[in-house]
């Protein structure tokens, strides 16, 4: 990467952590998350989330690029002892004040990803990710270091995010089925640039920060990253369902937003992946 390159991918970087301080007050108070019924109680993880990873109960578990911290806090409701890692200041402030407050096993660390590492000490039983995440980092393989730094051997990794080939179509302005190619597949230095218009979470909010940045990173690039890391794949399951609205997508009869069902064929449009590091000698 040239310097200028660095220096794009920098300022693209600081321009997305502005944005998530803004989204975090946003997401506080938003319908989307309703924080005030997970006060109350409850897991906001996916039933199979919490199959494919299999009981918490006091073991070591860190969630990188948690937000605000409520992936996290459902973890901690199943018996985990959570550490939650983000690089937005104003998440982190939130994810630890509703630690104390509702007096769950967690804490939180304000880092970027990449730097997490020099941030952070120790291993953990299962390092987790999920939803949204990969498209804020400019390098899979880096990413995949970070991961395999922090899993301790015999430890799992786990990530269930959007599947790459869903990310290649133009998801605004489009018809239901209406697959339209119009992004990268494979992982790319410059960043793609989207006008920001309110927050996924609440499109009518008030927003200062102009841009997000993003990159692309191809189901391959993912899995050879982990396994170049030292990294065991368990697993690769991949979905015909997608965890957010995508104007090709349309919202079926389970609740899950799917293709048309007069559409031919199917695409994977989410995916999981267990991966382990072997235990030495």
């Amino acid at each position: 990467m040239t310097g200028a390159q660095a220096d794009s991918t920098d300022s693209a970087i600081r321009a997305n952590q502005e944005l998530w301080d803004e989204w975090t007050r946003i997401h506080e108070t938003s319908a989307f998350y309703d924080l005030e019924g997970f006060r109350r109680g409850g897991i906001r993880l996916r039933p199979h989330e919490i199959e494919e990873i299999g009981d918490v109960s006091g073991r070591e578990l860190l969630h990188l690029q948690c937000h605000f911290g409520i992936d996290s806090l459902s973890w901690a409701r199943l018996g985990a002892r959570v550490t939650g890692a983000d690089f937005s200041p104003a998440a982190i402030d939130l994810a630890t004040r509703l630690a104390a407050e509702l007096e769950l096993d967690a804490r939180f660390v304000h880092s970027d990803l990449y730097d997490l590492p020099e941030v952070l000490d120790g291993e953990f039983d299962i390092v987790y990710t999920s939803r949204g995440v990969l498209g804020w980092l400019p390098d899979v393989g880096r990413w995949a270091r970070v991961v395999s730094h922090f899993v301790k051997p015999g430890g799992i990794f786990y990530i269930n995010e959007i599947h790459p080939v869903a990310q290649v179509f133009e998801n605004e302005g489009v018809a239901p089925g209406e697959l339209r190619l119009q992004y990268p597949y494979w992982e790319h230095e410059r960043p793609l640039a989207f006008e920001v218009t309110g927050s996924y979470a609440d499109r009518s909010a008030a927003v200062r920060t102009p841009t997000e940045y993003g990159w692309d990173h191809g189901l391959g690039e993912i899995v050879t990253a982990l396994i170049d890391a030292g990294l065991r794949i368990e697993s690769l399951r991949e979905f015909p369902w997608a965890e957010w609205q995508l104007d090709f997508l349309v919202r079926a009869e389970d609740g899950k937003l799917r293709l048309p069902p007069d559409v031919p064929g199917e695409l994977p449009l989410s995916f999981s992946i267990l991966a382990m590091k072997p235990t030495l000698g």
